[in-house]
């Protein structure tokens, strides 16, 4: 369900082809949400499906024509009541601090090598993210509300670089 919600959301900012959808998400909420293509699309037919969105053949200047999609009124509605609604709980799944959990049968070695490809994937994860902070800007309440997120994302991958340090400095 949150998948579609964050799919209506985006259609509410502007029509896009599925195409779109994928870039968009992965480029704006894709820091706390994940979905690869084959869910956005399979959610995109839902939601058409539903009545939630709807489908405009564009026709394509000298490229094949793209299947535009649109946020209906009904979208709106239900993208507004989940937006009212009471968070549902979501239950984290984290394969690396399923291997950290289970990690006393490796090696020293391989155990360190296994956080540091973690600290490094989110090392990168982090400036990435702190590069796209110092190149958007906050003009409206809107734009504000979506980079506080992206603060959120950047808050929570310091304190993870944070506990990788603490967990290596306890089992040197």
């Amino acid at each position: 369900m949150v998948l579609s919600r964050l799919i209506l959301g985006l259609l509410a900012l502007a029509p896009m082809t599925g195409y779109d959808l994928k870039r968009h998400f992965d480029s704006t909420v894709g820091h706390f949400w994940a979905a690869d293509k084959a869910q956005i699309y399979r959610t995109l037919a839902q939601l058409v499906t539903d009545g939630l969105a709807d489908v405009e053949k564009v026709a394509g200047s000298g490229a094949p024509d793209r299947q535009e999609h649109h946020i209906t009124a009904a979208g709106r509605t239900a993208l507004a009541e989940w937006l009212a609604s009471e968070p549902e709980r979501h239950v984290e799944r984290d394969p690396f601090l399923a291997r950290v959990f289970f990690g006393a049968d490796l090696g020293d070695d391989a155990f360190r090598s296994l956080l540091a490809g973690h600290r490094e994937a989110t090392r990168a994860r982090l400036e990435r993210f702190e590069r796209t902070r110092a190149e958007s800007s906050a003009s409206d309440r809107a734009a504000r509300l979506r980079l506080s997120t992206l603060d959120n994302g950047i808050a929570h991958l310091r304190v993870e670089l944070a506990w990788l340090d603490a967990v290596e400095e306890e089992l040197a």
